[in-house]
């Protein structure tokens, strides 16, 4: 038989071994992708320290998959798909089509929500099984590699941006320069709306107005980000990529009268936000998750078509174990590709 090879954890915080595996069959509407690239996100860390309900060791994690369809199980041709197709499966890696979410067509707040790397093995291999919902369309124009990332880190900021309040005009500013945050200043941009970077330090200025920012405020600087948000106007919209709970709390009294603040960047501490905060302007927070496949292609045609790319150092799946840990510590600029051949 046929022999892959996969990159998991044994144990919870284990460290990466890269194993060889046999090749398994897709089963019915699943079809088998040969894994180009796989994105580390920080989200793969639920997984890998075992801090959520259901996950299962030995894992293989990973939901910022690219590759091309190697294989169709029973059913699956049945959905426009075949061999050789170029797809990417992301966080939605698939639904139950039966929970009470699903039944009113919102897919991606399923109840039974198959993630990879959780529901299944994901991405962190030469090979992998996934539902046929799962799957997007890559265009001609978008490498393995950049495609990847924008299954999950790409549609969470494109995603927020185009559902929230936000008009092509408006200002929005994104608070974090990071994984997400690279994203979401070039898609806020491509979308016509007046753009703010916000980040830790004045020498990152730079790097935010190449990726599209028109302001930049620096977070650690002696002006209060909200004031440093109303001397610009206010920011209709704010989307908060960074998992800093303190960070996306500030920019809230910079949001204008009716103002959004969308919080996609995960942190365990509360947000310190007060009903006065809120009542006053009427202001809303709204907490935002991934994207469908639909979604993801959405997001991707919008990528190849306005040029958007994600910031990536690409590194064989032989070194996930460095290249796990280099996300972990927060050197990676701006996302770690795990990539195959």
């Amino acid at each position: 038989m046929d022999t892959y090879r996969a990159a998991q954890v044994a144990t919870a915080n284990g460290h990466f071994e890269v194993v060889e595996r046999d090749v398994p069959a897709p089963g019915p509407n699943h079809v088998r992708l040969a894994v180009e690239a796989c994105g580390i996100c920080h989200s793969d860390d639920f997984f890998v320290s075992g801090g959520l309900a259901g996950v299962r060791f030995p894992l293989v994690p990973g939901h910022e998959v690219a590759g091309r369809v190697e294989e169709l199980g029973e059913g699956a041709e049945g959905y426009g798909w075949k061999v050789g197709d170029r797809v990417t499966v992301g966080w939605f890696g698939g639904s139950c089509w039966h929970c009470t979410p699903c039944r009113k067509g919102d897919f991606i707040v399923c109840e039974n929500l198959k993630v990879p790397g959780w529901a299944y093995d994901g991405g962190f291999a030469e090979s992998m099984i996934a539902p046929v919902d799962a799957l997007a369309r890559i265009p001609e124009s978008l490498s393995a590699v950049d495609a990847g990332p924008m299954a999950c880190a790409g549609v969470t900021t494109f995603n927020g941006l185009r559902r929230s309040v936000a008009e092509p005009g408006d200002r929005v500013a994104v608070v974090g320069l990071g994984g997400l945050g690279h994203l979401g200043v070039q898609f806020a941009r491509a979308m016509g709306f007046e753009t703010v970077s916000i980040a830790r330090g004045q020498e990152k200025a730079e790097l935010a107005e190449r990726f599209g920012a028109h302001h930049y405020i620096d977070s650690t600087g002696s002006t209060p980000v909200g004031e440093a948000l109303q001397a610009l106007g206010g920011a209709k919209v704010v989307l908060a990529t960074a998992g800093d709970s303190a960070a996306i709390t500030a920019t809230v009294d910079g949001l204008t009268p009716r103002g959004e603040l969308v919080v996609i960047g995960i942190s365990p501490e509360p947000l310190d936000i007060t009903p006065l905060q809120l009542i006053l302007a009427g202001r809303v927070v709204r907490g935002h998750p991934s994207g469908t496949a639909q979604d993801v292609q959405a997001t991707l045609d919008f990528s190849a078509l306005h040029g958007i790319r994600p910031t990536v150092e690409a590194v064989p799946l032989s070194e996930a174990e460095a290249a796990y840990r280099k996300m972990l510590s927060g050197e990676a600029r701006f996302r770690m590709v795990l990539t195959n051949g």
